[in-house]
């Protein structure tokens, strides 16, 4: 569902078998005076309040789901009005032309297709029941609901029905639901990668048959009869057909274009390599005398295609900044005009000067001003400050900034690429671009190498053609050009990167760029944020300090029964531990007893002060110091400065609690260290890693947790420009560095370091500018990473020589004649699969721990 748009309807009640008279049978609600349908189903007469229901009921019934109407199990119901009233806006909205744009696919006559994405569908059942109702609408043609995906794909005639009226039948059959978009990018992306899979399973299919064949040529040739030969030979053909035009052609291509440019890329050697294989194969298949290698040109084809793909679900993998950013902001807000009447509005129709409301639990769309009300704003994802801060009328907020408590009227100052999120997009862009690309390199070396095997096999052509054997002088060029295709050299890196990556997948740690593991194993700075990196950017409690005859236990249950009604970061902090505390209480029989709280009454909030309540007889207040000062009277004394002072951050944030005339006690609650957090950092400092802490949050908080890590480089207070700045600097000592964060704003700093990794739950446009993406909070997979990275550089080294080795030593031998083009195509296939073989090694290689020595990594 869109960011902003957030109505769920209340659980539904369970229905009995018996319905009592004054209900419609199929959904639960209460029959209309006048007007009541009956129909016998099952053999009982059966009340429904409009056709609808009584359709819908008696066609499950006929289709075998009349159980569904059982006792512990009712669907189909519409959803509350509540919910109803609250959506339509939001339905109405997506029928703009704003909106139809960006979620409707259009298609041929007039026709159009969209993916729509139900709530609550949980089986078959609901698939059938959603494709039956909406294709009864006037001019849907056709609905697929898919379970496991959980979207409903359907094709109709926008003129007839809106998308308003598709979401409302939803809606009617109990379904909330929401479009889904699948952007261009993504549509392109399936097709290039299914595409690429069907070339490949053409190429694996043509293999296998094919060595069917040459196997019993090659070891029992002499003893089979020529027809039978012939015939196979002919067999190989037919099948090789499909392998060389369909399953190369992206070879082939490729080719072209580099011989088009002037450049000899890769593909060149390989396209000769395939296409004269396969020509002096068709030539002695028609001639019936001399050598084939059909099937050393579909296995080279095979393993070719299948590194390919590799490579190509690692591109795929990133994102690009304004793609993220567009999925990071709401699609629709609620727009104030001049009466203050509220409509719902796409975000792309608001301007400067526009009034918003913007409730809690929601994403603001632009930036602007707060004209009226207060609340905590959620700004960890743009400025990498932990807690949420207060805004109230007159003070800016940020597109992209989530509203945690209370409803903001705003007046609209930025929009689109004028907000301060887009500007971190640029930055993050501009990152991209100035990053080193060591494909550039790899490109210019291959070049160099194909046109030296090129001019290799002309001249040994030549050669054989006038001075030695003009007979043999092609299947001896065919020979070395099969021989020295850098199918082993292409498949060397490609093999032990896939292999890595899927190891360092089973750990939770997913690379997007190819180019990661290769800097990883070079890295020797890592910078570290802070919130959501090390720490978990949530508030806990860290000490109870409660005053003389107040037990500790009894005031937090107090304190939790006064929030528990909010949403609030500091409320879910006092109500986690207070249940932890009660959870600890029972388990040993030990320890304050928590008091019999009866019901809060009179719970009055003042915004950015605290709350006021009454617990039975005790006028309670729970919030700032001097909010509680004026009912508790005085100072709290030494609640918070005891002997056994604790060592708590910097920043670290008190709530007071009191009752007339009287402190109570002192709730302190700070961030959330990560639980491998120390085992991270000892095991980059195990692998000769400098660590830096570089955060967002107060300099005095960010020094107390480089302290508490035990790390000697930090820096906090920084923008995303200074924390690439300070990632700059390190790199102009010659450093390379390693970013680790979660926030959009570490997004700057994750582009600008030679290689990144995002927290898997942190941001999406972290994870867009960001080379790898940690899928779980075990940040010590951080340093995981960094040592199958350096067994990943050994891997590629051993595979690249022996890649050259044996090009070395075949090449001359082919040049001479004494290896045949089938002795060729099955030393190339042999070298491939060496190297795929030595790069497999690393799926089950183990992590190295914190203490191995780096130089053993090498």
């Amino acid at each position: 569902m869109p960011a902003g748009t957030r109505a769920v309807p209340r659980p539904l009640a369970g229905g009995t078998g018996r319905h009592a008279a004054a209900a419609c049978f199929h959904c639960g609600q209460a029959l209309p005076e006048a007007g009541v349908l009956r129909a016998d189903i099952d053999g009982e007469a059966r009340a429904f309040c409009c056709g609808g229901c009584q359709a819908l009921a008696q066609t499950l019934h006929a289709a075998g789901f009349g159980h569904l109407y059982g006792d512990q199990t009712r669907f189909a119901r519409p959803i509350d009005d509540a919910a109803r009233r609250e959506a339509e806006p939001v339905w109405a909205a997506y029928d703009s032309e704003e909106l139809r744009a960006q979620f409707v696919r259009p298609l041929d006559g007039g026709r159009a297709e969209i993916t729509l994405t139900p709530e609550n569908i949980r089986c078959a059942a609901c698939a059938w029941l959603i494709e039956q109702h909406l294709a009864r609408l006037p001019g849907v043609e056709s609905v697929v609901a898919n379970v496991a995906t959980r979207r409903v794909l359907v094709r109709w005639r926008p003129q007839q029905t809106g998308v308003a009226g598709l979401l409302a039948a939803l809606a009617e059959i109990g379904y909330l639901a929401w479009p889904f978009e699948l952007s261009r990018s993504d549509a392109d992306d399936r097709r290039e990668r299914r595409g690429l899979l069907m070339r490949l399973a053409v190429a694996m299919l043509g293999m296998m048959q094919v060595m069917m064949y040459a196997w019993p040529i090659y070891t029992h040739e002499a003893t089979i009869d020529p027809a039978m030969l012939q015939l196979m030979r002919w067999a190989s053909l037919l099948l090789t057909l499909p392998v060389v035009l369909y399953s190369a052609s992206p070879i082939f291509a490729g080719a072209w274009r580099s011989l088009r440019r002037g450049h000899a890329g890769m593909d060149v050697p390989v396209a000769l390599g395939i296409g004269a294989g396969f020509l002096a194969s068709v030539a002695a298949t028609v001639h019936g005398s001399g050598e084939v290698y059909f099937d050393s040109v579909t296995m080279f084809v095979a393993f070719l295609l299948a590194a390919r793909y590799l490579e190509l679900r690692m591109r795929q993998a990133s994102r690009s900044g304004a793609e993220m950013l567009a999925r990071q902001l709401p699609a629709t807000c609620e727009r104030l005009d001049a009466g203050g009447n509220v409509e719902r509005v796409p975000v792309a129709r608001l301007r400067a000067g526009d009034r918003i409301r913007v409730k809690a639990g929601e994403v603001v769309p632009a930036d602007g001003v707060v004209e009226a009300g207060s609340s905590a704003i959620d700004e960890s994802m743009l400025t990498g400050e932990s807690r949420p801060v207060r805004r109230t009328a007159g003070e800016a907020v940020l597109a992209g900034c989530f509203n945690t408590a209370s409803p903001l009227e705003i007046r609209v100052e930025r929009i689109g690429a004028g907000t301060r999120l887009a500007e971190i997009v640029a930055v993050l862009d501009r990152a991209l671009a100035d990053k080193p690309r060591l494909a550039t390199l790899a490109d210019r070396v291959a070049g160099w190498f194909v046109a030296a095997l090129l001019l290799l096999a002309g001249v040994t052509g030549l050669v054989w053609w006038a001075w030695i054997d003009p007979a043999r002088a092609l299947l001896v060029a065919v020979a070395v050009l099969v021989v020295s295709c850098p199918c082993a050299l292409s498949l060397a890196t490609p093999a032990a990167l896939a292999a890595a990556g899927a190891s360092l997948s089973r750990r939770g740690v997913l690379l997007t760029r190819g180019h990661a593991l290769e800097t990883l194993a070079q890295v020797s700075d890592v910078v570290l944020d802070k919130t959501g990196t090390l720490t978990e950017g949530r508030f806990a409690l860290a000490e109870v300090r409660a005053a003389q005859g107040a037990p500790a236990d009894q005031c937090l249950a107090l304190a939790a029964a006064m929030e528990a009604a909010s949403e609030h970061p500091i409320a879910q902090a006092l109500a986690a531990a207070a249940q932890e505390r009660r959870a600890a209480t029972a388990a040993d029989g030990e320890g304050d007893s928590p008091p019999q709280v009866v019901p809060v009454a009179a719970l009055r909030s003042v915004p950015g002060q605290g709350l006021e309540a009454r617990i039975g007889a005790r006028r309670l207040r729970l919030g700032r110091q001097s909010f509680v000062a004026e009912l508790a009277g005085g100072a709290p004394g030494d609640l918070l400065h005891g002997a056994a002072e604790p060592d708590l951050p910097a920043g670290a944030t008190t709530v007071w609690l009191g009752e007339a005339d009287r402190w109570l006690a002192a709730f302190v609650l700070h961030d959330v260290e990560r639980a491998r957090t120390g085992v991270l950092l000892a095991r980059l400092r195990g692998l000769g890693v400098r660590c830096h802490l570089v955060s967002g949050d107060d300099p005095a908080t960010v020094d107390w947790w480089a302290r508490r890590f035990g790390i000697a480089d930090a820096r906090g207070g920084t923008t995303p420009e200074d924390k690439r700045d300070y990632v700059s600097a390190l790199q102009q000592r010659g450093a390379v560095v390693l970013a680790v964060g979660d926030g959009i704003n570490d997004a700057p700093v994750l582009a600008q370091a030679q290689v990144s990794i995002a927290i898997g739950s942190g941001a999406p446009l972290a994870q867009a500018g960001a080379d790898a993406v940690l899928a779980h909070g075990g940040v010590d997979e951080i340093a995981t990473a960094l040592a199958i990275a350096r067994r990943t550089r050994r891997v590629v080294r051993q595979n690249l020589a022996w890649a050259f080795l044996y090009n070395v030593l075949a090449i001359p031998l082919a040049a001479t004649g004494f290896v045949t083009a089938w002795m060729a195509g099955l030393g190339m296939s042999i070298s491939s699969l060496l190297v795929v073989a030595n790069a497999w090694r690393l799926l089950s290689a183990p992590a190295a721990s914190g203490a191995t020595d780096p130089a053993s990594e090498d």
